[in-house]
């Protein structure tokens, strides 16, 4: 049940960022690499509201969070959402070669 509970607290604070920068571009932008900021923007609201309740869960799930497992999976889940980003870039720029080519005659 613990191992359990950590692994959801590890996943909702895997990443902290702001909502705000997640608000602030445009899904064409060319250096859009920030497909976790929500879930990142997520764990931070979560974990200032545990932390008002109980300074000591939010204590321990600071801990789970830097714990090398976790940080270890943090890592890839980064590296692989990179990826995944770029490939989404690509076909959104191939999508746009398409549009004005073949839709709009450019």
């Amino acid at each position: 049940m613990l191992q359990s509970r950590a692994l959801v607290i590890a996943l909702i604070l895997l990443l902290s960022t702001t909502l705000p920068e997640v608000q602030s571009k445009s899904i064409f932008e060319k250096d859009r690499r920030d497909l976790l900021a929500i879930p990142e923007a997520i764990a931070s609201y979560f974990y200032e509201a545990v932390n008002k309740v109980s300074p000591k869960v939010s204590q321990f799930f600071l801990d789970t969070v830097q714990s090398p497992t976790v940080i270890a999976a943090r890592q890839r889940l980064a590296k692989e959402a990179t990826k995944v980003s770029i490939m989404f870039e690509q076909l959104i720029e191939k999508i746009k070669n398409l549009w004005y080519t073949r839709v709009l005659g450019y």
